[in-house]
């Protein structure tokens, strides 16, 4: 196809394979977890088929048609929570029927991907960008947390499904009935060779080392068949309606269907989220931008075919993803490769899967749970605006005992109210004991006739800078509140700072407020800029912004204090001291 780019092949086949490779056990692993909450001897295969047919589908087809061309996709930690959910609840209300859960989850597969396809015609990728970091931090811990809780079980070699409160609860029951304590060592052995093993090398993705370390170790442990995976089926994947064993007659299709709606649309919203979100991450590395809708639809169409063939569902995956990049990918082909990879293992080493520990997927995925975790969100708990951990700690608890939807549903509705109450206060004069009088504010700012405070226009306090020093200096105006409804804007603001710039100047006379979504949006682009070897001024914060700089030690930890100055007159005299004109 003319629009896929093959100047970088060599470094894409690399990234590819190096990506697959780390795939191949989380695809596993997620799989077994989707079907973990079912009684049925064969759930543990049917899940690691299911997670293979996933990471291969959609990661074929949202690498050929998305808008992020080094973005690797698969199931990931949240898409695999609501599918779990699905599973389970298919399987109470069908009495046990595997075929019905399978079509269940397929036909839930098939509306994410429509629902997404949707989104991208419809232009909705670009509201993503205003969920604020509360919400957002709240969210992925909870379902770090889901996930943890989930594992426990199968890491000791037991069974656990029901709500998470049934699973906390159950905890004593299950223990009194005896573990098995070569799972607990096996699933314990792979925690420690995932945390330990990067510190050797990073060459070898530690996942992989500690599948297979584990999975020999097992061997001569004789392990019983129930607590491995067991045997999957090899050869190309066939659509969940022509499956072997498939019992259609047995299907109430209206209830089935009406099942599938709502989780689909769950899953569609929660796999945009992730997906667009792993797509940020991406163009921060590799320096380029995604097209946001382009990428919904690619998901959709991976996501609904991955659906038709009875595989899980998923997104774009921040750390395969990471790891691709890393690797040399840098276009759609590393996508394929990563996928094809998993085909060719899916057809001709399904069988060796079979020995596989339960618990070792376990270990996996408590590493993964623990990953997504916002320890440093919990850290800043007590330092942020009240209003911020109000909504981190509501949404948190929400994604983990009710819903993960419901979740962000509250998390934006508190936010947005909380964010009315704090423009009022300001408007009204909230701050007025702390602000700067109005002629303090308004010292130096450009004249009225200056349309939109052009970022290329000097306002009139800067006439210190000569024209030679301006060769090396960048004056980063800033006006208004930086808050989660205006950090993209900012972010596309400070990455306009060019490349030969020694010195930015960064004027916050007019940003009066700052929550903690801008907070750690500033702290990102400062360190960016620091990276560079460009050095970080700021002048004139207001007492809002510098209590919230000071209190998560943004200054001085990031920037010197020396490198703050309550005028623009007293940084001219610092720069000049300096000769960054030389």
């Amino acid at each position: 196809m003319s629009f896929i780019k093959t100047d970088n092949i060599k470094g894409d086949i690399f990234g590819g394979v190096t990506a697959g490779i780390v795939a191949l056990p989380l695809a596993l692993a997620f799989g077994i977890q989707a079907f973990g909450g079912i009684d049925d001897p064969s759930a543990a295969s049917i899940g690691a088929l299911a997670g293979l047919v996933g990471a291969t589908m959609l990661g074929f087809f949202a690498a050929l048609f998305g808008g992020t061309h080094s973005q690797i996709s698969g199931p990931t930690g949240p898409m695999t929570v609501v599918a779990a959910t699905l599973v389970g609840g298919a399987w109470a209300s069908s009495g046990g029927n595997i075929s019905s859960v399978l079509i269940s989850m397929s036909l839930a597969g098939i509306f994410c991907g429509l629902f997404q396809i949707l989104f991208g015609i419809i232009k909705i990728g670009k509201y993503i960008r205003y969920i604020p970091y509360p919400v957002l931090s709240g969210f992925m811990s909870g379902i770090g947390v889901i996930i943890i809780l989930q594992q426990l079980y199968p890491l000791v070699g037991l069974k656990g499904s029901g709500t998470m409160i049934d699973l906390v609860m159950g905890i004593p029951g299950a223990v009194a009935r005896g573990i098995s304590w070569v799972a607990l060592l096996l699933g314990l052995g792979t925690i420690l060779i995932i945390e330990l093993f990067p510190k050797i090398t990073k060459k070898v993705p530690a996942t992989l080392v500690a599948l297979i370390v584990m999975t020999v170790i097992s061997l001569f442990c004789s392990l019983q068949e129930s607590l491995t995976i067991g045997q999957i089926p090899s050869g190309m994947p066939l659509p969940f309606f022509a499956k072997a064993g498939m019992d259609l007659s047995s299907i109430d299709w209206g209830m089935v269907l009406k099942a599938s709606i709502i989780p689909g649309l769950t899953l569609a919203g929660l796999g945009s989220i992730d997906t667009l979100l792993t797509s940020v991450v991406a163009d921060n590395i590799t320096k380029t931008k995604h097209n946001s809708n382009k990428e919904l639809i690619g998901q959709g169409i991976g996501n609904a075919v991955a659906g038709l063939f009875c595989g899980l569902p998923g997104a774009g995956a921040t750390m395969r993803t990471v790891v691709n990049v890393k690797s040399g990918g840098r276009t759609q082909i590393s996508g394929m490769v990563h996928a094809i990879l998993l085909l060719a293992i899916l057809l001709g080493l399904g069988g060796l899967v079979k020995y596989v520990p339960l618990s070792v997927l376990a270990g996996i995925l408590i590493t993964v749970g623990w990953g997504i975790i916002d320890f440093k969100g919990f850290k800043d708990l007590f330092k942020i605006p009240k209003a911020d951990a109000v909504v981190l700690i509501v949404v948190f608890l929400v994604t983990v005992f009710v819903d993960l939807l419901t979740a962000v549903g509250i998390g934006m509705v508190i936010a947005c109210v909380l964010f009315m109450k704090r423009a009022s206060d300001l408007v009204e004069g909230g701050y007025s004991s702390a602000t700067m009088t109005s002629a303090e504010l308004h010292k130096g700012l450009p004249d009225p006739g200056v349309a939109n405070f052009d970022k290329t226009v000097p306002w009139s306090d800067e006439g210190g800078i000569t024209d030679e020093m301006r060769q090396h200096i960048y004056v980063q105006r800033l006006n208004g509140p930086i808050f989660f409804g205006t950090i993209n804007k900012f972010k596309e603001v400070m990455e306009d700072v060019p490349d030969d710039a020694k010195v930015v100047i960064i004027r916050m006379k007019l940003v009066s407020f700052m929550d903690q979504s801008g907070l750690y949006a500033m702290e990102t682009a400062i360190k960016d800029l620091q990276e560079r070897g460009i050095m970080v001024l700021m002048t004139i914060i207001q007492p809002q912004p510098m209590y919230m700089l000071r209190t998560l030690n943004v200054i001085p930890a990031v920037v010197p204090e020396e490198h703050t100055f309550k005028t623009f007159e007293d940084c001219t005299k610092f720069l000049l001291q300096l000769r960054v004109m030389s």
